[in-house]
């Protein structure tokens, strides 16, 4: 059964599940999907091509599925996804995909604390956290397991690579390797992610591999091809080290320095 207060409005189009508690002043419009055992609201705004898993939470005045704030966006049919058990805080921000890719998503699991916006065409994995008021732009890819520190702008079509940690305050305007911590401004390598990694229970021997291989990436004396060929040929059985080289090989817009 679900719990609907008298002050919401709800479209007789939206699909809601079972146990959904729709808090007051919330409005969700026709083209809604929202799971079991949900809560949303209160003030909360769920707009047209909204796709919420189950056991998702949205805290007092999120909006969700808005239009991107994108010149070249249309009003063509598209979505915005939310995993299972994601809880979403106060005033996040999520604007649904543009015709490029016509969605964007996050994953199982997250945690987008107050003030976070993301943007059109994003892919958030799972696992992820967002800190307040941390700001992704358009087409922005983040793998499974990133912390991403409070205020921290993320640069439209950079990628932030799976178990990454970036500090809170700093600017990412290139793509973070899987498996680091980044800091400082410009935004830069500072070693692995070893507390992240540690509490994952990765593996010392992975770990030590890891170290090796981003010595060889950030090491002055080589470039990227050099530092690739001298991973794949000591490391390149590795799964964790076979991950980092896939990064390599899609990264667009560079990566963060040392």
């Amino acid at each position: 059964m679900n719990t609907i207060h008298p002050t919401a409005i709800v479209s007789s189009k939206a699909e809601l599940g079972n146990n959904v508690t729709i808090l007051p002043y919330t409005i969700i419009e026709d083209n809604v999907e929202i799971g079991d055992n949900c809560i949303i609201g209160p003030n909360a705004v769920i707009y047209n091509g909204a796709r919420i898993g189950s056991r998702v939470r949205i805290y007092q005045s999120a909006s969700v599925a808005n239009v991107p704030q994108d010149l070249k966006f249309e009003n063509e049919e598209s979505l915005f996804i939310i995993g299972d058990d994601t809880v979403i805080r106060e005033f996040v921000t999520l604007h649904r995909g543009t015709k490029d890719t016509g969605f964007s998503q996050i994953g199982k699991n997250c945690l987008l604390m107050a003030y976070t916006h993301v943007a059109h065409d994003c892919i958030i994995g799972n696992n992820c956290i967002l800190a307040n008021g941390v700001q992704i732009a358009g087409h922005v890819t983040i793998e499974d397991y990133v912390i991403i520190g409070g205020l921290s702008p993320v640069h439209q079509f950079c990628i932030v690579g799976q178990h990454a940690m970036i500090g809170g305050g700093f600017r990412a305007v290139q793509d973070v390797p899987p498996y680091i911590l980044a800091a400082n401004e410009p935004l830069e390598y500072k070693g692995l992610n070893l507390v992240g990694l540690r509490r994952r229970g990765f593996l010392l021997s992975d770990i030590e591999a890891l170290k090796k291989a981003y010595g060889y990436i950030y090491n002055n004396s080589l470039n990227v091809s050099q530092a690739k060929e001298k991973i794949i040929t000591e490391l390149g059985n590795n799964a964790l080290i076979k991950n980092v080289l896939d990064f390599l090989g899609k990264s667009k817009r560079g990566l963060i320095g040392k």
